[in-house]
């Protein structure tokens, strides 16, 4: 996964012998079969891919198909390397930052935006348009999906499905692409304004709409099946009170297990309209028995951090990016230069309450300017 010294050769999977004489056996090659596979099989994908490197006993014995998937969090600035991805293994103590080289893609200026289990989802130029490529960037192996005008990739929000197949959805309009099809299929959307932070979880779409008025928002959650694209049903529940009023700016995000939504914002300290905010609070929906539950509240210190100003109150032009998935949440913003905060679902509490926060340093890169990101499960399991 770690750059090669040159990432565009191609190595030979079954290389001819060596004319000399053969050397004497690898430790492995004498173990017991059953052995072997136990060893082989608590391997982790970043030494599994080091392991295959090293021979060619173990690159047989470590087949692609049979690595497990690594999850990431895959970072994207505007100012970034084209032809690099930046991700982060978040099971370390200390940042481990990693790049992956996107040099294969014979595309100018390929900017990911999405993901599905080892699959990303990239928008570059295809002349005379844009397009969408989906990629394996580990396999290094790629498909360009039918094109698509530059409109959408201007103002489209992109979600992959898995298996290679991806929705583009805009305030008017959704298209939907399934592998092997040789168009889009567009549909109407149906939604009473433009879905704000849609996520896929469980074969359905869920999203926030602002049905309010232009002075003041008012939050609805809607759902619909991804094969039914435009039949939207409202979620919503008498005892879930002023839920979508106390947060501002919300923002869904798939929780731990797929079995819950988290949604983020900023907490109104008041209901009036410019009522200013006093930190973040994360909320989370039981998909079961659809109650909501309070799973965090980012500490004061860390929101002065993002707020800028002492007290919590923000000001100034502190744009705030908020992306995650699987439980984990991550905030990059103007002030909070060179560092991410990122808050991790407990996933022994079923109920609220759970959850830790803490500082994640050390991004490699710009010190200016917000990084964007999204989950990505690193892996062998699906190609283009």
């Amino acid at each position: 996964m770690e750059p090669e010294s040159d990432p565009d050769r191609k190595e030979d999977p079954d290389p001819a012998p060596s004319s000399s004489s053969p050397s004497s056996p690898s430790p492995f090659e004498l173990l017991p079969p059953d052995a072997l596979h136990e060893i082989m099989g608590r391997l982790a994908l970043r030494p599994a891919l080091a392991a295959r490197a090293a021979c060619r006993f173990l690159r047989e014995a470590l087949p692609p198909e049979s690595l497990p998937p690594l999850r990431l969090l895959a970072l994207r600035h505007p100012r970034h390397s084209p032809y690099t991805i930046l991700v982060l293994d978040p099971s370390f103590a200390s940042p481990l930052w990693l790049s992956i080289p996107l040099s294969f893609l014979p595309f100018p200026s390929p900017s990911p935006v999405a993901s599905s289990p080892s699959l990303l989802l990239l928008w570059a130029d295809t002349p005379p348009s844009r397009s969408l490529i989906v990629c394996n960037p580990l396999a290094r192996a790629y498909r360009v999906l039918p094109p698509l005008g530059s409109a959408w990739s201007r103002h489209g929000t992109v979600l992959a499905a898995p298996g290679g197949a991806a929705l583009v959805l805009t305030e008017l309009a959704a298209l939907s692409y399934t592998p092997g099809s040789p168009h889009w299929l567009k549909s109407p959307l149906n939604l009473p304004s433009k879905p704000r932070s849609p996520i896929l979880m469980s074969g359905s779409i869920f999203t926030l709409c602002d049905i309010g008025s232009p002075w003041r928002s008012q939050w609805k959650l809607f759902s619909c099946s991804m094969n039914c694209l435009g039949g939207w049903t409202q979620l919503e529940r008498h005892d879930w009170g002023d839920v979508f009023d106390i947060l501002k700016r919300p923002r869904l995000i798939p929780g731990a297990g797929g079995n819950r939504i988290l949604m983020i914002g900023g907490l109104r300290s008041s209901f009036a309209v410019d009522a200013p905010c006093s930190t973040v609070l994360i909320l989370g929906l039981d998909l079961g028995t659809m109650e909501w539950d309070e799973f965090g509240r980012m500490p004061p210190e860390m929101y002065r951090c993002f707020a800028g100003v002492a007290g919590g109150n923000a000001g100034g032009n502190n744009k705030v990016k908020v992306f995650g998935g699987d439980g984990r949440v991550w905030f990059s913003g103007k002030r909070a230069r060179g560092k991410l905060a990122m808050w991790e679902e407990d996933r022994g509490v079923r109920k609220g309450g759970g959850g830790a926060w803490k500082w994640v340093d050390g991004v490699p890169g710009y010190t200016e300017g917000v990084y964007r990101g999204f989950v990505f499960d690193a892996g062998f399991t699906a190609m283009p």
